[in-house]
């Protein structure tokens, strides 16, 4: 049975209430509270100090933290104020409980930048805890796949790139040209040394940024963007560009080619998802990844967290079930696009000028 645990200050009458709520509906959907000291959490609910909001130390990677904080005051720019408090407790959801004059907003917000809300309503208890829980169990229950084994074998040849990697370096700067490139995210201004180290420790994360592309090279080979680099100026072989040759199930890595003395950068957590579409579509030679939207595309039914097996899945089976999956622009839900191409050229050409930055949220 999965456990959940709730750590932090609760002090309103309103935070009480919520997380009685919380406590009391995850409970019937068969999970089991627990201290938030056991090993074997699922999620935890940490909640927030305003003025001092400390995250909460996971003992391990499938513990997922979401953060829940209660504001008084109504912001001028919402999710401004919101994302540092995501960023600051390390964690994988934010809750963000607005009282405004006449009515009481619950926000939800997510590293990739999702951002979607609730509105309380007295006497609907039941249905608003329900639509919480539904909001939170893809992020309770889902994988993350986002270790990385690398070996320093790539190929002399490849140390400085090839042609598929000069055009991926081209098509970063039109992701650029686009405004689809929100820049990476300045972790270490909101976060301290001690809590940096944590981070990459736990993740492997020393960076964040959005959107991600990739090139296959061979049968079960690609090139791809690494993680917390800026994608307008994909250049270095094993840190700005990495060359995925596979996914281990049975230590849940990617599998990543590099030069020696080199120190790589760590995968984009889509490489799974990247992984999965090529292995399964030969006819797949180029996969983007944007936080962006085109009108009239599908979504994804589901707002599974990046970097979890559930994800990549969704989508797999999306671009399965698309009547070209070599061609498909599949919706992630208050996330994205995923674009599959014949190659790069191709992407470009179909999104050029449909593509809007603003994804919708619901």
């Amino acid at each position: 049975m999965n456990q959940f645990a709730v750590a932090g200050d609760v002090r309103t009458s309103f935070l009480t209430w919520f997380i009685d709520g919380i406590k009391q509906k995850f409970s019937t959907e068969g999970y089991e509270y627990a201290e938030e000291g056991d090993d074997d959490l699922r999620i935890v609910f940490n909640v927030l100090n305003e003025e001092r909001p400390r995250p909460y130390r996971r003992k391990a990677q499938a513990t997922f933290v979401v953060s829940v904080i209660e504001k008084h005051e109504e912001p001028e720019n919402t999710f401004e104020s919101a994302y540092p408090y995501l960023i600051r407790s390390l964690a994988n959801h934010l809750i963000y409980i607005l009282h405004k004059k006449d009515k009481t907003e619950i926000y939800f917000v997510t590293p990739e930048q999702g951002f979607y809300k609730l509105a309380y309503e007295q006497r609907e208890e039941t249905s608003f805890f329900q639509k919480v829980y539904e909001r939170l169990e893809p992020v309770a229950s889902s994988q993350l796949v986002i270790n990385n084994d690398f070996k320093d074998n790539l190929h002399k040849s490849l140390w400085d790139g090839n042609q598929r990697t000069e055009k991926m370096y081209v098509s970063g700067k039109k992701l650029d040209d686009m405004n689809l490139l929100p820049a990476p995210f300045p972790l270490e201004s909101y976060l301290t040394t001690r809590d940096m180290r944590h981070l990459k420790k736990l993740y492997g994360i020393g960076g964040l940024s959005y959107g991600n592309l990739s090139s296959r090279e061979s049968e079960t080979n690609f090139w791809m963007s690494a993680s917390g680099v800026d994608k307008a100026n994909l250049q270095v072989v094993g840190k700005d560009l990495l060359y995925i040759t596979g996914f281990n199930s049975g230590s849940n890595a990617m599998e990543i080619s590099v030069p020696p003395e080199v120190t790589p950068k760590r995968a984009s957590v889509d490489a799974i998802e990247h992984w999965m579409i090529y292995k399964e579509h030969p006819s797949v030679g180029a996969i983007v990844h944007i936080h962006g939207w085109i009108e009239g595309v599908k979504a994804t039914e589901i707002n599974y967290p990046c970097g979890t097996i559930q994800l990549a899945e969704a989508v797999a089976e999306a671009v399965r079930n698309d009547e070209n999956p070599s061609q498909a622009i599949i919706g992630l839900k208050n996330h994205g696009l995923t674009i599959t191409g014949h190659d790069l050229d191709d992407i470009f050409e179909r999104i050029e000028g449909k593509v809007v930055s603003q994804v919708p949220m619901g």
